[in-house]
């Protein structure tokens, strides 16, 4: 990832209710939720929740997937790991053991 996209990605959840969508995305998992599950789950108008879902998908945080009329989003994990990664690479000067923490803490541990 480079700092543009790193930009788009942080300004994306950088907004109260972007985030919220991207936290239950990733609570969600694999399957994702249709785009009104999102707005319904989070109390918000369909059409506002589905202007955060296309800024989110635009910064490579989500993904959409049709499926006939119904439009599934899914949290973007490469994206979401491409954005850790810009964010640590120049992590602790070379020294890992500094970083552990930081990496421990972001691991799932499902």
């Amino acid at each position: 990832m480079q700092k543009p996209e790193a930009i788009d990605a942080l300004a994306a959840l950088g907004q109260e209710t972007r985030l919220d969508v991207f936290r239950l995305l990733v609570r969600t998992g694999p399957e994702g939720l249709p785009a009104g599950e999102v707005a319904a789950r989070l109390g918000v108008v369909q059409n506002t929740a589905s202007a955060h879902l296309k800024v989110l998908a635009q910064s490579g945080m989500i993904r959409a997937e049709r499926e006939g009329r119904v439009i599934r989003y899914k949290a973007d994990m490469t994206g979401f790991r491409d954005l850790l990664s810009f964010l640590m690479e120049d992590c602790c000067n070379g020294n890992p053991d500094l970083c552990r923490p930081a990496i421990e803490a972001a691991t799932c541990h499902c």
